[in-house]
């Protein structure tokens, strides 16, 4: 016990004896089980995996939403998308009519009146990059204008597969990164580095293509290019932790690597479906745990234990407060986050006090997701469905597969997470959609022949 608590004192005090870099990696479209730390025996993902070595590795991490653009505007500012009115990627997928209903307006853009990660960090005298994809508004809303100092995009697609920047322009983006690592070495920084991949189009140099297609069949992920892929980003991950190491700066700077949504685990575009997110159910585009759950590996030099796992859920609302309290940001930065801050679960200290976790998708996904929301408390995880109101009730203790729709078992529980659902939505000013007459009349039209 008393050696529990100077152990803890001394991560504390550690952190406060100066702010840390902190380099903030994030994959695109990579699902929960897509690297070998988190199970799979198909894809490589070594450097990626020493991280978890040095650091803690989360097993119930989530993103805000199951498509890529809301869960950025979450990481950015700790709030919920509902609460950014950002509630699908954008531009968003056109309203059809054969569809039962007509999606909200989203915004186009991340607000500029909202504080983003950059604009926070720099109170605490942090420089920022932003290097790879952004996907949170256009002109005048680029990072630039959200309080980045740098902003390299580099290329969503390396053309050539067998050019000098093949495959995602993965390499480009790094580069990009090194180089303001090395520009901003003598004061903190933060780089916020987001690569393409593993997104379709899918696309990687032609030996790692044949470099899996050579492995022996039997496994759960069988998607050569797809493994391919992971293993070019995981190369340009072990790039910027050599430079961090060159630089000796690996000491004094967290690293974080997540996620923006689940696995496309569905037939879109060829060499699809890329991946298989089980034992999720779903992936991209859908409420399922497959369509959110992501892995999350944080390196905190001397306050985090090597090797470290934590079952706690977590969500990509949870960056901004983090963070804020790791920079040692003065002030209430904004009152309405709705992150909560993992300090405590990152140094081992004490659990988090959360409530819930909300998901708010109102919108039809390219993948053939439905609108519809969802909340997780305790164990216990519901997905109210917009089009009919059936609502699906999950222990994901027992049932992670999301198999055994509890709803009759459970009605009073159902109700309770339904109700308390409705209330969050309330409260955030969620949009919600709207009969589409377009679909009501062709169904019409349909039953009166």
């Amino acid at each position: 016990m008393f050696l529990g608590v100077i152990v803890a004192l001394l991560a504390v005090n550690s952190r406060a004896a100066s702010a840390p870099n902190i380099v903030f990696i994030l994959a695109d479209d990579l699902g929960a089980s897509d690297l070998s730390c988190y199970g799979s025996d198909f894809y490589k993902s070594p450097n990626i995996d020493k991280l978890a070595g040095r650091g803690m590795k989360f097993t119930q991490a989530y993103a805000a939403c199951n498509v890529c653009s809301p869960t950025r505007a979450s990481i950015m500012t700790g709030k919920y998308p509902a609460r950014l009115k950002l509630t699908t990627y954008l531009p968003g997928r056109p309203d059809r009519p054969d569809q039962m209903l007509k999606q909200p307006k989203i915004f186009q853009h991340l607000a500029l009146e909202e504080v983003t990660l950059a604009e926070m960090l720099k109170k605490a005298g942090y420089t920022c990059g932003a290097f790879g994809k952004w996907h949170l508004g256009g002109p005048g809303f680029y990072p630039e204008q959200q309080g980045f100092d740098v902003y390299v995009a580099g290329t969503a697609n390396g053309g050539d597969p067998d050019s000098k920047d093949p495959g995602k322009g993965e390499y480009g983006i790094t580069t990009a990164a090194e180089k303001f690592i090395r520009e901003n070495k003598a004061k903190p920084f933060f780089a916020y580095v987001a690569y393409h991949s593993v997104h379709i189009p899918l696309n990687v140099r032609h030996e790692l293509i044949e470099k899996y297609k050579a492995l022996p069949p039997g496994h759960v992920h069988t998607n050569a290019i797809y493994a391919g892929m992971i293993e070019s980003m995981d190369n340009c991950v072990g790039h910027l932790m050599d430079t961090l190491k060159s630089l000796k700066l690996d000491k004094n700077t967290i690293v974080i690597f997540f996620s923006d949504n689940g696995g496309l685990s569905v037939h879109e575009g060829q060499h699809t479906p890329a991946t298989s997110n089980a034992p999720f159910r779903g992936g991209k585009g859908y409420l399922y745990e497959g369509g959110h759950r992501e892995p999350l590996i944080v390196v905190w030099p001397r306050v985090i234990k090597p090797g470290s796992i934590c079952d706690a859920p977590v969500c990509s609302i949870d960056f901004f407060p983090t963070f804020k309290d790791i920079a040692h940001v003065p002030g209430d930065v904004d009152p309405n986050v709705d992150g909560v801050n993992i300090v405590p679960l990152l140094e081992q200290t004490g659990a988090i006090q959360r409530d819930a976790l909300y998901w708010h998708y109102p919108h039809y996904s390219n993948q053939g997701g439905k609108p519809g929301g969802a909340i997780r408390v305790g164990d216990f995880k519901l997905i109210e469905n917009f089009e009919d109101g059936s609502l699906e009730l999950y222990n994901l203790k027992d049932d992670v597969g999301e198999q055994h729709n509890l709803t009759e078992q459970m009605p009073q529980k159902a109700l309770e997470l339904e109700g308390k659902l409705d209330l969050w939505r309330r409260a955030t000013g969620a949009q919600m959609p709207e009969p589409n007459q377009e679909w009501q009349n062709m169904t019409t039209g349909f039953l009166s022949r």
